[in-house]
């Protein structure tokens, strides 16, 4: 792992920023669920996690109470892991398909998923405020991992926390150019596309908003667009 996304984790790990995160997380840590009991949780912010050299970035919004707030990596542990790892495994971006644990052997390639939130929010709802003292951590993310030239967004806070980071850097004036639709896809000012996808969250994909095939072509379009872009990532 290179030097500053080290030093990026360590700081983001650290973050007592939000005071109203703090509480939920450590609380949450503390009473735990009757299932995981057992469990040592993380209770602190979650850092990326992935291939620092991807040419895909996956942002979504925030860690689960009791899935990343408990594992302490990205979609490990829950319900949304569990229908996202798979698909990321069947189109190559993964060893496994399983995700549990920090120490189960996971590791990606071409692909690196980050969040708009480090924090477990309650009712995984974030305050505006708390995303914009997310949000510096986002934008040395996104500095850092050049050779990131795709950006699939899950859910619309992941898609507006991109065409914010946007606006920051002074490169988009307005986001009315870009409605949140599933499937839809960008060319962005930076030159990196956009790709907007529903969130694998539990209520999206047991209503079947969200299905395995949806989700699937999501990853499809994301490599597509990589290697069309023709910037090389790491296998």
């Amino acid at each position: 792992m290179p030097a500053w996304l080290v030093q990026l984790n360590r700081e983001v790990i650290a973050c007592t920023r939000c005071p109203r995160l703090v509480e939920y997380r450590q609380k949450i840590a503390r009473e735990k669920r009757r299932a995981y009991v057992a469990w040592e949780y993380w209770g602190r912010p979650v850092p990326g996690f992935g291939d620092p050299n991807a040419r895909i970035l996956v942002l979504g919004l925030a860690p689960g109470a009791h899935g990343s707030n408990r594992t302490g990596r990205p979609f490990t542990g829950d319900a949304s892991g569990k229908f996202m790892y798979p698909i990321l495994y069947e189109a190559g971006f993964s060893n496994q398909p399983d995700a549990t644990r920090r120490d189960d052997g996971l590791e990606l390639r071409d692909l690196y998923i980050t969040a708009a939130v480090r924090c477990a929010p309650p009712d995984n709802k974030p305050l505006p405020k708390e995303l914009a003292n997310c949000a510096p951590y986002l934008d040395r993310e996104m500095d850092g991992l050049k050779n990131v030239t795709v950006v699939v967004a899950l859910g619309r806070i992941g898609f507006e926390a991109y065409l914010n980071y946007l606006k920051r850097r002074g490169l988009l004036l307005s986001k009315n150019p870009y409605p949140f639709r599933h499937g839809a896809s960008y060319k962005m000012p930076d030159d990196r596309i956009l790709l907007a996808s529903y969130h694998p969250s539990n209520q999206n994909t047991q209503t079947g908003k969200l299905t395995h095939p949806m989700f699937a072509a999501i990853f499809k379009e994301a490599r597509r667009w990589a290697d069309q872009r023709g910037t090389s990532g790491k296998q």
